[in-house]
């Protein structure tokens, strides 16, 4: 392993928990804004130019795989976020909603990129039907 595959592990795994936690902890507002504000900080110090985003894809499935209790949608689409935001690319998180078999309301999350599902794709994804993009809204 590469010490830049190395250092996008320790990035994501870091990112992660701190989103789960996030999650956990606050209102999805100020989350938003901590994420928001942390992908304009800096751009990843490592090979800028250098990190595809299958390597960024890779990492955020290697450490949901590791972390204890695994990682839901959101969680994984805030990660890929950053990273990609790091990386010089510039995601979109995108939140859609359902109506699931028996009635009940269904969320999911996921990143594009240009058009294209980076991470979250699902064979059922056009069922959700996607919320307004929370790009320039003031939160």
């Amino acid at each position: 392993m590469t010490n830049r595959a190395r250092v996008l592990l320790l990035a994501a795994s870091i990112l992660l928990t701190g989103v789960r936690l996030g999650l956990l902890l606050l209102p999805f507002r100020n989350l938003i804004k901590l994420v928001t504000h942390i992908s304009e900080g800096f751009l990843y110090s490592v090979a800028v130019n250098k990190v595809s985003l299958g390597q960024i894809v890779w990492a955020v499935n290697v450490v949901t795989h590791y972390m204890p209790g695994g990682a839901k949608c959101l969680a994984r689409a805030l990660t890929t976020q950053v990273l990609m935001s790091w990386c010089g690319y510039k995601p979109e998180l995108r939140i859609g909603v359902a109506k699931g078999k028996t009635g009940n309301f269904e969320a999911h999350a996921w990143i594009e990129y240009q058009g294209r599902v980076v991470i979250g794709y699902l064979q059922d994804l056009p069922r959700f039907v996607p919320l307004p993009s929370l790009e320039g809204v003031k939160i």
